[in-house]
């Protein structure tokens, strides 16, 4: 099983969180909100092959966290992903738009500088703006659209542009997110929870909770949940390859 987009730290106990994952043999890119964050994350999965820590700053705090820019790029050469980052264009996050494009602008010229990095994307209600800013940006790498909510037009773009996704049980419980994920190139999606944020039934999800998406994948698909988790698992190898990686690495 894979879990693409996790916040491991901010957990009420991560290593009971990290334990179970281990157990089941889950994949999970845990990611970071803020620059500081990342050195005690990544310390959290010490000696677990199968998780790995994202490097990143979420547009929701990046008009407080613009300071840690200048830390991002010290940690950067260390870090074989970046995230979370990207927009935010809800209505309580509108208003610090500024602060988040120039937090945006200055990562994606870092990561362009490094020569690229799997990043994990946020760009809820700023889709199109996210997919230009990667696009000025040059060569920055291979971007998963986490909870992808854009309109059409901005799904057909990312598609065209080459952009993966990663979803999640959350997602799948609205007709929503079914049809978007309907559209979506199935060899370009990769599973997550977005635990403790994604919930179901008032409940965290954590990674060892992402079989639920498969076998949401598996109704809508109308393909064997094995056969879907085989898909999965392969577009993780396919991604990774293209990034020069590995699993485990």
């Amino acid at each position: 099983m894979i879990d693409f987009h996790c916040h491991l730290d901010l957990y009420k106990d991560p290593a009971s969180v990290i334990k179970r994952a281990a157990l089941e043999g889950v994949y999970v890119l845990s990611v970071t909100t803020t620059p500081k964050a990342w050195p005690g994350t990544r310390r959290l999965a010490e000696g677990q092959k199968r998780i790995q820590t994202a490097l990143g700053l979420h547009p929701q705090i990046a008009h407080e966290r613009e300071s840690e820019l200048s830390l991002f790029d010290m940690l950067l050469a260390e870090a074989k992903y970046v995230g979370e980052i990207g927009l935010d264009g809800s209505p309580e996050h509108l208003p610090f738009m500024p602060a988040q494009l120039r937090v945006l602008k200055r990562i994606l010229q870092s990561v362009s500088r490094a020569g690229g990095r799997i990043m994990t994307v946020h760009s809820r209600h700023a889709a199109k703006a996210v997919l230009e800013e990667m696009k000025l940006h040059g060569d920055v790498g291979i971007p998963v659209l986490h909870w992808f909510s854009g309109n059409s037009d901005e799904l057909a773009l990312a598609v065209q542009r080459e952009c993966w996704f990663s979803v999640g049980p959350a997602m799948l419980k609205s007709k929503a997110g079914k049809d978007r994920i309907i559209s979506m190139p199935r060899n370009r999606i990769l599973t997550e929870t977005d635990g403790p944020f994604g919930q179901i039934s008032g409940k965290s999800l954590e990674p060892i909770d992402v079989g639920q998406a498969v076998s949401a994948l598996s109704a809508l698909w109308l393909m064997p949940p094995d056969e879907v988790a085989a898909l999965i698992q392969e577009n993780l190898k396919r991604l990774l390859a293209e990034a020069g990686q590995e699993l485990g690495t």
